[in-house]
């Protein structure tokens, strides 16, 4: 069904978020662990459901409610026979602990980067002269194989210098994290790491090199895949 062309008809996405997630965690295998041989099936459930109801649904706003499990609410009062039976595991409370921060940082960044990237993506195809496709269409080819052997292998050219920025961009915009307490690599290291060793300095300088690697890391890859789609001189 395609989404409707008046942004005020598009209805508002909410979502009961401890459902969700209970949800979610039964959907996915178990055998999927994050750091320390933790579960991470809420987690990864819970962000995949979410990102493809968004991409079905096209709402004009996503809010998702978290409730209390440790305490009656009134659901427990209004859907007595339901909340009575429900089981939740202690790995889904321990992922339920940080998933509301989670989910704040992973729209965050979806929204705000993808916002770039889309821009950068669609100014690099209208780069490509009209006339090229103009002029696959008149040997045959489809719209299919038009783009796909004709408007972006020239597009990428334009596109790859760019989109490594925002990959770059995207890696340090994850520190931000900390500001909504969810438990990233800055948290951790500049938080627990120095309180329990007492040594900034080194703590600091090991964060430093983290991010550094993985930025030198993205731009050899980005690097590479530019100079295989360039342009060869003949």
């Amino acid at each position: 069904m395609a989404p409707p062309s008046n942004a005020t008809a598009r209805p508002l996405l909410v979502i009961d978020g401890d459902s969700f997630t209970h949800r979610s965690y039964h959907a996915v295998p178990k055998t999927i662990m994050r750091k320390g041989n933790r579960p991470a099936g809420a987690i990864i459930g819970f962000a995949n459901f979410l990102l493809r109801l968004y991409l079905s649904e096209q709402p004009r706003a996503v809010l998702v409610g978290w409730d209390t499990l440790d305490a009656p609410t009134y659901r427990h009062k209004a859907f007595a026979a339901y909340q009575g039976g429900r089981q939740f595991d202690p790995e889904i409370l321990e992922q339920l602990a940080i998933l509301p921060e989670f989910v704040a940082l992973l729209l965050a960044l979806s929204v705000y980067t993808g916002a770039f990237i889309a821009e950068i993506v669609r100014g690099g195809i209208l780069a490509v002269s009209h006339g090229q496709s103009e002029a696959a269409h008149a040997l045959g080819l489809s719209t299919i194989q038009t783009t796909r052997l004709v408007v972006l292998p020239q597009a990428l050219r334009i596109i790859v210098p760019p989109l490594t920025s925002q990959y770059l961009n995207l890696t340090k915009n994850s520190s931000l994290a900390v500001a909504i307490g969810y438990p990233d690599l800055v948290n951790v290291f500049m938080g627990t790491v120095q309180n329990q060793t007492g040594h900034p300095v080194e703590t600091i300088a090991m964060t430093m090199a983290f991010y550094l690697a993985i930025s030198l890391l993205i731009s050899l890859f980005m690097n590479w895949y530019n100079r295989r789609i360039a342009l060869v001189e003949r």
